[in-house]
């Protein structure tokens, strides 16, 4: 925010709102201009060099590159045509990006085409926004033109090489006519049991977003990020765009650099001479996985007394991992307040709440039966019905959470679970090409509310989305239970798959930590060999699917399956219908890296689990 304040984007109210209807092109322009000899981006290439190669642009060296890459696409594209990106995670991708807009297009983030196992999603995806153009890099041009080999020449989307590009060809650009209402991309989602829709974001909703964050985590304009996240997915997406409003530079790496060595993400975390705080946002995986194989070698100095904030966020957050975390780098100066629990999602541009700067990660210890009730009920945490729930924090300003029950549309009290409702400036205005899904979706009414409503400060006819997502407000935080289309109901009582699933992992280290994903079946789908105690055709009854953790391929699975149904038996009081163990890699993942329990069942059902077939649509990221 170059020579202004988080003030200046504020109203009379007090709420979120940008001035002068700025767009990203904006933003852009003004750094580009104001600050054009400061590091914007940084990339770090692992590929040929164990200790990395660097490669930055500077502001001005990115409006520069911006306005080629644009003039190029206005050149063959009109206003308003999607433009795809397919392109390996580094500096062309983000100048991709960005040049889509500059151009007056609407943005496509997505795949690195040189990655296995997302062509399918990729056709999915390309068949629903029909891109004009295709902008990828000159590395991974020759790949791309095979995913359209099969194609008509005419129905060829034109596929440019960002880096082909002089810059002397940016003196043709025009400046679009985009307004802050207008979409900016697409941000499609992970789509694990239908086609991927592609979220409809516009100028302002970016702008809002980010500046909730800003508020939220406390960034300054020194701040900087650290990111390996992939850039087609929000979350990753949202980091590499957030310098453009607030905060210094950001730094790059792919996913596959962090994975096979997750100290490079540590170390560029830590305190640099000049005191500048840093920030990062990863899914809660990455930080088990750091605090086991990401620690300095002995006598290496690390210290991450500067690190403000570290987004928890895409995946339910768990408490064994974050005491992991902390436990392993408490001792190089990190923060207990530094892990930050969040909640968001694609259709919110990304960020809908999150703990406090000043705050630690709360953490509280509910009755299981209660729970499962639609109550949340504190329980002592050593009691045999406690279950841990993780806050999400307090929800943005200028965004709205309601907790609603999701057959009324009408609000429920604070400590009652019901589905999350929101409505802000950030939310998408859409999906694209989907006109009766964005409606169901999008457009909902609140039928009520109660005394103190969470939606006050909206209008009576405001539009609400629904996330799809179980939550309730407990001393002011958000908790997030589960997803409505995931609970398991067994003899008529309800069970959030994520405590069956941890229950599972807690009875037995032969199962791969988080991976494990329990649903419920109707007896007369399950297979014949199953269904031998004559259970009602229409019963549900509950199945869980267990990836085999590490040594434990050759195990007899006999007595791991009777620990597990043992366990969950006394836990919850539901039997298990049938455990299986499968190798590593078997249960389909999301596009996110989320456990896909729909598309495990579906894939159970078909019996294709039981083969022990790998699922290569979304690989095993610990096979690196």
């Amino acid at each position: 925010m170059i020579g202004e304040t988080f003030d200046d984007y504020l109203d009379e109210q007090g709420n979120i709102s940008i001035r002068s209807d700025a767009t990203m092109i904006d933003f852009v322009d003004k750094h580009s201009a104001g600050s054009a000899d400061e590091l914007a981006y940084r990339y770090i290439d692992y590929s040929r060099e164990r200790d990395g190669e660097y490669h930055e642009l500077t502001w001005g060296q990115f409006g520069v590159r911006l306005r080629a890459v644009a003039a190029r696409l206005q050149q063959v594209t009109q206003p308003g045509d999607r433009v795809a990106i397919l392109a390996p995670q580094g500096l062309d991708y983000v100048v991709a990006m960005f040049a889509a807009v500059y151009a007056g297009n609407i943005g496509v983030p997505l795949f690195d085409p040189e990655e296995l196992g997302h062509t399918g999603r990729v056709h999915s995806v390309l068949r629903d926004c029909r891109p004009a153009a295709i902008l990828t890099a000159s590395s991974a041009a020759a790949r791309v033109r095979e995913i359209f080999r099969e194609l008509p020449a005419a129905q060829r989307p034109r596929i440019i090489a960002v880096d082909a590009i002089p810059d002397i060809v940016g003196q043709s650009w025009i400046r679009p006519d985009v307004k802050i209402d207008d979409v900016a991309y697409l941000q499609y989602t992970s789509g694990s049991t239908r086609a991927p829709a592609g979220v409809e974001i516009t100028h302002r909703a970016v702008g809002t977003n980010l500046l909730q964050m800003i508020d939220a985590l406390g960034i300054d304009e020194t701040a900087r990020g650290v990111t390996w996240l992939p850039m087609f997915h929000d979350m990753g997406l949202l980091c590499v765009i957030l310098p453009v409003v607030g905060g210094g530079f950001i730094t790059i790496m792919s996913p596959s650099a962090f994975v096979r060595r997750p100290y490079r993400w540590i170390k560029e975390l830590a305190a640099a001479s000049d005191g500048a705080s840093t920030y990062a946002a990863a899914p809660n995986f990455a930080y088990e996985h750091a605090a086991v194989r990401g620690l300095p070698k002995a006598g290496e100095d690390l210290d991450l007394s500067n690190v403000i904030g570290l987004i928890n966020g895409s995946e339910p957050v768990s408490v064994a991992s974050m005491t992991k975390f902390n436990d392993a780098f408490t001792p190089y100066g990190l923060s207990k307040t530094a892990m930050k629990p969040c909640y968001g999602m694609a259709e919110a541009t990304l960020f809908v709440s999150a703990t406090k700067r000043e705050d630690e990660a709360m953490v509280v210890y509910v009755d299981r039966a209660e729970l499962n009730a639609g109550r949340m009920v504190e329980v002592d945490p050593t009691s045999d019905s406690a279950v841990a729930q993780v806050s999400c924090g307090f929800v943005a300003l200028s965004q709205w959470a309601t907790i609603v029950d999701p057959e009324t549309g009408a609000e429920r009290p604070d400590g009652e679970v019901g589905e999350i409702w929101l409505h802000g400036a950030n939310m998408g205005i859409g999906y694209w090409g989907r006109e009766q899904e964005s409606e169901a979706t999008f457009r909902n009414r609140l039928t009520a509310r109660q005394p103190h409503s969470h939606a006050e400060g909206t209008a009576p006819q405001a539009d609400w989305m629904r996330t799809g997502d179980f939550g309730a407000y407990h001393n002011g935080e958000l908790y997030i239970t589960g997803r409505v289309k995931d609970l398991v109901i067994v003899d008529g009582r309800n069970h959030y798959p994520q405590d069956l699933e941890q229950t599972a992992q807690e009875a037995s280290n032969a199962l791969r930590p988080g991976f494990v994903a329990a649903f419920s079946v109707r007896a007369d789908e399950l297979p014949a060999a199953l269904r031998e105690d004559g259970a009602s055709a229409g019963s549900e009854q509950l199945v869980v699917v267990a990836e085999r953790g590490t040594g434990a391929a050759k195990l007899p699975p006999e007595p791991i399956a009777e620990v597990v149904r043992a366990q969950i038996a006394a836990k919850h009081g539901v039997a298990v219908w049938d455990l299986l163990l499968v190798p590593a890699g078997s249960i389909p993942r999301t596009s996110s890296g989320k456990i896909a329990r729909r598309a495990c069942k579906a894939a159970y059902l078909e019996g294709t689990l039981r083969g022990g077939r790998r699922q290569q649509e979304f690989p095993d990221a610990e096979a690196e």
